[in-house]
């Protein structure tokens, strides 16, 4: 069966994100108030071939603690849908 994954991966609110600050920043320079707390992450969208929905959900879980995410610096979520 096919599957896609949405994952969205972002910074631990622990820790400094430059990026994110940089972005808060410009939004001031820019005249855009009103806006604070900005974080920066990155969403990934995967296609995925399983027996079924557990499986594809465990492959997904496995690419994030392997590949996509580093655990020590950041979170991750993710949904799997049938396609």
């Amino acid at each position: 069966m096919k599957y896609v994954a949405e994952i969205d991966v972002m910074p631990h609110k622990e820790l400094l994100d430059p990026q994110g600050k940089a972005v808060q920043h410009s939004m001031g320079t820019l005249h855009i108030d009103g806006v604070a707390d900005i974080r920066i992450g990155k969403h990934i969208r995967m296609d995925i071939e399983a027996a079924n929905k557990e499986e594809a959900t465990a492959k997904v879980d496995e690419a994030c603690k392997k590949l996509l995410a580093n655990l020590i610096m950041e979170t991750y979520h993710f949904t799997v849908q049938e396609v």
